[in-house]
């Protein structure tokens, strides 16, 4: 098992979420539009991606026009230009590989921001299969746990359940953990860390690193962090995947 070598957990120990709320609503709505065009669907129970997506919107109060809206402009019922995914892969920092999603409507812009945003930091954008070799593709389910530290018995429970790794953090007090399994799990997997009464709070595909760039030194740690924000705040950027292990003294002011 381990801990602090995914940004999405790191970034919950530095507060990096913070993002304006009209371009959360934005990128949500990108990704409602893209769920229910590639379904086929504006029905969630038959759409699972949408129903995801839906999940996402709920969670930062979406308003419902706007969900109608995104779905409505992923259907074709809306004019305007059609949106597509966009992956990128490339070296940031500390020589850290990085995985890029995105949803645009101009290739060329995204892939412009992207590219100059990657060799501002002194990194550089690679080709198709540059880094993707270095991670996997897992379901990631976010778990609560009861207390507010690590339970060895929660852990091997959900171990137990098929669980392939998990890892754990403290948020707002309270323990908690990420759950990873075989992509074609992820709803199956969901349901049954439910009905064991547990409090999933998200489930999603991700890029999980299998080869990881350990950071030791608190400047280099900074540099690794400040990009991965700056890739997030781009507005076609969706989500943002990184090989990088630091060490959690570096992010409480250790050196």
């Amino acid at each position: 098992m381990s801990g602090h070598s995914k940004w999405s957990t790191i970034k919950r120990a530095k507060g990096a979420t913070d993002i304006k709320r009209s371009q959360t609503f934005t990128k949500i709505a990108n990704v409602i539009s893209i769920a229910a065009r590639l379904g086929s669907s504006g029905d969630p129970d038959s759409n699972p991606r949408l129903r995801m997506a839906l999940e996402s919107a709920r969670k930062v109060n979406m308003p419902k026009e706007n969900v109608q809206r995104a779905i409505d402009r992923g259907l074709g019922k809306l004019p305007g230009q059609m949106l597509e995914e966009v992956v990128y892969e490339g070296f940031g920092p500390g020589r850290v590989a990085f995985i890029v999603e995105g949803v645009t409507d101009n290739r060329l812009r995204t892939t412009s921001e992207i590219k100059n945003t990657f060799e501002r930091a002194g990194g550089a954008l690679g080709g198709q299969g540059s880094v993707l070799y270095m991670f996997d593709k897992k379901g990631e389910i976010r778990v609560k746990g009861s207390g507010s530290r690590v339970n060895e018995d929660e852990m091997l429970e959900l171990i137990d359940l098929g669980a392939e790794d998990v890892e754990d953090y403290i948020e707002d007090g309270i323990q908690r953990y990420l759950v990873y399994i075989g992509s074609p799990e992820l709803n199956t997997m969901g349901t049954k860390i439910t009905q064991a009464g547990f409090v999933v709070e998200s489930a999603e595909l991700t890029y999980k690193p299998n080869t990881l760039v350990n950071i030791s030194d608190k400047g280099v740690a900074e540099k690794v962090l400040g990009f991965a924000e700056k890739l997030e705040d781009l507005d076609d950027v969706q989500k943002v995947y990184a090989n990088f292990d630091i060490p959690e003294e570096l992010l409480v002011g250790g050196s």
